[in-house]
């Protein structure tokens, strides 16, 4: 039986978000590292929001339309952050991510320090490697 803990499937490289970045920069990191979306940290690296890329469309419309960046990721951040441990599992988080709108969840320490994520592609490898172990050592 292969494990289901959300540690074993977690993105341990997040895209790093700081409350003070620009938006266009935030858009950019985004952008380079392949995420939807991320947590975002205050100056100590404890979770304190989450910026999807959602959250960017219409600020960067804005920036393009007026030439100028003025608003910053703590200006459109989602401040309910919905999160995980890295010990939960991966079935628990499946069920959160049926019943809430989140495609990404930060995966924090008991601390409030970001550790990883984890999404939706991630969750369904994870459930689709366990039916397949299931499925090998039944046949």
């Amino acid at each position: 039986m292969e494990s289901l803990l959300v540690s074993d499937y977690m993105n341990t490289h997040p895209a790093k978000l700081i409350e003070d970045m620009p938006v266009a920069e935030a858009v950019e990191t985004l952008l380079a590292s392949n995420q939807t979306g991320s947590a975002v940290q205050d100056k100590n690296g404890k979770v304190i929001g989450f910026l999807s890329e959602q959250d960017c469309l219409e600020q960067m419309i804005e920036s393009s339309y007026y030439r100028e960046q003025v608003c910053r990721v703590k200006d459109i951040m989602q401040l309910q952050v919905s999160v995980v441990k890295p010990w939960n599992s991966v079935l628990e988080v499946a069920q959160k991510l049926i019943s809430e709108k989140p495609r990404v969840f930060p995966v924090i320490d008991d601390d409030g320090n970001l550790v990883g994520s984890i999404n939706r592609a991630a969750v369904l490898r994870a459930i689709d490697k366990q039916l397949q172990s299931g499925y090998s050592k039944a046949v």
